[in-house]
């Protein structure tokens, strides 16, 4: 089998295209700039559709291929391979890195095309890719981590990719610092396992883990909780959100691929491929649906009054994967892959057409200075409504069926607290069809509103190599979720997805997967229930900034609790401001009062310097015996022998 024996080359290709860009991509014009960056992407995601058709032709309950390169670390009892690993969850997100990845690197020649760093991004991006599929790809968590430290370097290379001013690098290294808190504990977790298991590998510890651990014992319990906070990090879940809605300080086609088809799944994916440790730790799971419904809607509650575009799609990021981890935390584990397939489709068309409007507006991305688009960017407007109404849950666009099955798979978990979140989550819903279409009636439809004659005299549609991308998309968005249609309505059969991951070990060992069969009648009522939600937020949202925008301004303006609670969602609930008085602020002073002040200039610099002074000292002595003058040597000599030949004479006489 060609593919799967050659797959190696999906993850490489991408680091050939970083390689060659980066060491020469100064050299040469940018048609080979785009050969090396586009052409390697593109043969990476040819050579993962060959090969997961190779795995599809597999015997149901043997679609898994593992191939070893070498050991790569072999010390006492630990070992670690090289190794890869395709299965179908493996082979889910291959699909989605390396279809989405490419169509944004084809939607970049484009939007970056006035970027005088053009080889630096494209190194960047195709190393993120590298990345992106070492993590999906390895079969072991060593393996996983590298990759998953990878993305975090490319997050922070990329986000900073505009060094000259000083918010990109400094949300750079805001991303970076957050995320290094969350790797830690993956890594301890990482650690944890080996120390119980003697074994890194998926297979062997997944097939030890009814052995090795206690179902809800301490041990399982704290394992999964140090994995979950490295998804929270990874896919910024509170409390490790804020880095996300800053890292819109990137170039918009890297918001697209860090925000839809890369690094925010990277949790997701793992929390899913160690799907049979968490199910042994009830405990966490609940932490994890807890952790995912506040998330859903805390986000999509700051999402409501934000005026940059870049950051409602941000803000609506982190809420969509509030959704996913409440899926996972309730077992619905196939429900969480299928929303990262639907959102990876109508998020990055999103992101992408908000990078079209921006680029056609010559970089305004306040939405108060938009407006009118809708006849002169037809393409943009036309893609950006379908994938808008993706999102906001509206049938039959894919985005409906991921979050409707979230949503019943939720309600028929078998804890009271289950239907708490079930209610947080349709809360949300509401909430996400209000502030994406009150983001769409304020760029597209009435008259535009740009201040500046400069944006208002060339707002153009943007280039093919940036539409065409935006057309693939919204085509996905109309017809993904045929991949999940409800089995309850029309069965067993109907949602291929999740009889192609149900091979997966712990997949279907979750409690929405365990969960009886709703009747048709409750199906239909929560479905009805979850699509009222979403029209009830389309319809305030036209009211309010569509037919009478008015209103809304004046609401804001109003006083009182309305403009209240209009201040502090547009202040994202001073959160950062709260992280900086009780994290930040606190750690300058220890490291000015203490760290600096006591232990860097008085420890470890005064004894640097006292083991330093007391060698000058020697030196300085032995200095003054070096005179430099043929008498005061003589004198020596003399003395020195004078003093020899009495110890001689009083020796003898002894």
């Amino acid at each position: 089998m060609w593919g799967l024996e050659h797959i190696w080359w999906v993850p490489i290709l991408p680091m050939i295209g970083a390689i060659a860009n980066g060491l020469f991509g100064f050299l040469w014009p940018r048609c080979v700039t785009n050969l090396f960056a586009i052409g390697s992407t593109g043969l990476s995601f040819l050579i993962a559709v060959i090969a997961f058709f190779n795995l599809l032709s597999l015997p149901e309950g043997s679609r898994l291929y593992e191939s070893v390169l070498y050991t790569w670390i072999q010390s006492g009892a630990f070992t670690a391979e090289a190794g890869i690993q395709v299965d179908p969850l493996s082979g889910t997100w291959l699909l989605i890195v390396t279809g989405i990845g490419f169509l944004i690197h084809v939607y970049s020649t484009g939007y970056m095309s006035h970027e005088e760093a053009y080889p630096r991004f494209f190194t960047y991006l195709n190393l993120f890719m590298f990345s992106m599929l070492l993590l999906v790809l390895g079969n072991n968590f060593l393996v996983m981590f590298i990759g998953w430290e990878g993305v975090g370097l490319c997050s922070y290379l990329l986000i900073g990719y505009y060094y000259e001013t000083k918010s990109a690098p400094d949300a750079g290294k805001k991303a970076f610092v957050m995320n290094r808190i969350g790797d830690f504990a993956f890594l301890l977790a990482i650690m944890w396992i080996f120390k119980d298991t003697g074994s890194i590998d998926y297979t062997t510890v997944f097939g030890m883990a009814h052995d090795t651990w206690a179902v809800g014992g301490m041990a399982i319990t704290m394992i999964t909780l140090l994995l979950f906070i490295g998804a929270t990090g990874k896919s910024a879940q509170l409390p490790l959100y804020t880095w996300l809605p800053d890292a819109m300080e990137g170039p918009t086609p890297v918001s697209a691929l860090i925000h839809a088809a890369t690094m925010v799944t990277a949790g997701v994916y793992m929390v899913a491929r160690s799907a049979t440790l968490f199910n042994m730790a009830p405990t966490t799971m609940m932490t994890v649906a807890a952790i995912g419904a506040l998330t859903a809607i805390f986000a999509a509650t700051m999402g409501m009054y934000q005026y940059d575009i870049k950051r409602v799609l941000a803000y609506s990021t982190v809420s969509q994967l509030g959704y996913m981890f409440l899926a996972l935390g309730v077992g619905a584990y196939v429900a969480a892959a299928f929303h990262v397939m639907t959102h990876a489709f109508f998020k990055a068309c999103l992101f992408l057409g908000s990078g079209s409007v921006i680029h056609g507006m010559s970089g305004e991305q306040d939405m108060r200075q938009m407006g009118g688009l809708k006849k002169l960017m037809p393409l943009t407007h036309g893609t950006f409504l379908i994938a808008t109404i993706a999102i906001a849950g509206i049938p039959p666009l894919a985005g409906f069926f991921s979050k409707d099955e979230i949503l019943l798979s939720a309600f028929l978990g078998p804890e009271t607290a289950h239907k708490v979140f079930w209610g947080m989550a349709t809360v949300a819903a509401l909430i996400t069809a209000f502030y994406m279409f009150r983001l769409y009636f304020m760029t597209f439809p009435g008259e535009l509103r740009a201040e500046d004659h400069h944006v208002r005299d060339h707002v153009h549609e943007s280039p093919p190599s940036m539409t065409g991308p935006l057309v693939v998309l919204a085509g996905l968005a109309l017809v993904g979720g045929l991949l999940g249609l409800p089995q309850g309505l029309l069965g067993e059969h109907a949602h291929v997805l999740h009889n192609f991951l149900s091979e997966v070990p712990g997949m279907t060992l979750g409690h929405g997967e365990h969960a009886a069969h709703p009747s048709v009648a409750l199906e239909v009522g929560l479905m009805t229930l979850s699509v009222a939600a979403g029209v009830i937020g389309i319809l305030i949202a036209w009211y309010f900034y569509g037919a009478h925008p008015e209103k809304a301004e004046a609401l804001s303006k109003k006083g009182g609790v309305i403009s209240f609670v209009h201040y502090v969602l547009n202040r994202k609930y001073f959160v950062d401001e709260i992280y900086e008085v009780v994290f930040v602020m606190p750690l300058l002073w220890l490291w000015k009062t203490v760290l600096w002040k006591i232990v860097d200039v008085k420890i470890i610099d005064g004894f640097v310097n006292a083991v330093a002074a007391f060698f000058a000292g020697l030196g300085a002595g032995a200095r003054t015996m070096q005179t430099g003058s043929t008498r005061n040597y003589a004198l020596v000599m003399v003395t020195g022998g004078l003093l020899l030949a009495v110890i001689w004479v009083f020796s003898i006489g002894g």
